[in-house]
């Protein structure tokens, strides 16, 4: 190979790359997205404490905890996934408590995300305001349409974004391996 053509190599690999990265990305990221949305199911499916509808929205919940978290590095990821954590932690109490007391009613639901974000500022933690007004909403809004046992949407929540967290953690992990290769350190054919 002349040293013209070794050039134009690197030169199309070096372009590629960044085509080749976001390929690999949106790959795992689907890949990931995949296997929080079937633990989830297929773990409520299993116990059968919960309705189908309750199955797939546990499902649809862990695919957004695993595209919250799922990061183009490691400290994204790991500030995305102590968010997304303290934001559900913050939600769930509020709704837990509020749900063993009380029927769901969209006065209430104001209440906990208003008293949500009072809590995150005192602690410092402003910027989780808008995660934890969404599942806070979510949250109760389910409680409304399944009344029955509406205390339990909390539990199933939390469970669900722990699943997404994990899967979307690791997932960013070995994205971030895949996709890190310096295309100019790979093997140099011989002349």
């Amino acid at each position: 190979m002349t040293t013209i053509e070794r050039q134009k190599s690197r030169m199309s690999t070096s372009e590629e790359s960044p085509i080749g990265q976001a390929v690999g990305h949106g790959v795992v990221l689907g890949i990931c997205c995949l296997v929080s949305y079937i633990i989830i199911t297929n773990v409520l499916s299993t116990t059968r404490i919960v309705p189908r509808d309750d199955e797939l929205l546990g499902g649809m919940w862990a695919v957004i905890a695993t595209i919250f978290v799922f990061r183009h590095s490691s400290e994204e990821s790991a500030h995305a996934a102590l968010s997304r954590t303290s934001a559900t932690l913050v939600s769930f109490v509020l709704c837990f408590i509020y749900l063993l007391i009380f029927p769901f009613r969209p006065l209430g639901m104001a209440a906990l995300i208003g008293i949500g974000a009072i809590v995150l500022s005192l602690i410092g933690r402003s910027e989780d305001i808008i995660t934890t007004g969404i599942t806070t909403t979510v949250v109760m809004v389910v409680a409304g349409i399944s009344p029955q046992h509406a205390w339990k949407q909390p539990i199933l929540r939390l469970i669900d974004t722990v699943v997404g967290i994990g899967v979307g953690i690791a997932g960013a992990w070995i994205s971030l391996r895949l996709t890190s290769r310096n295309p100019s350190q790979a093997p140099r054919e011989a002349s």
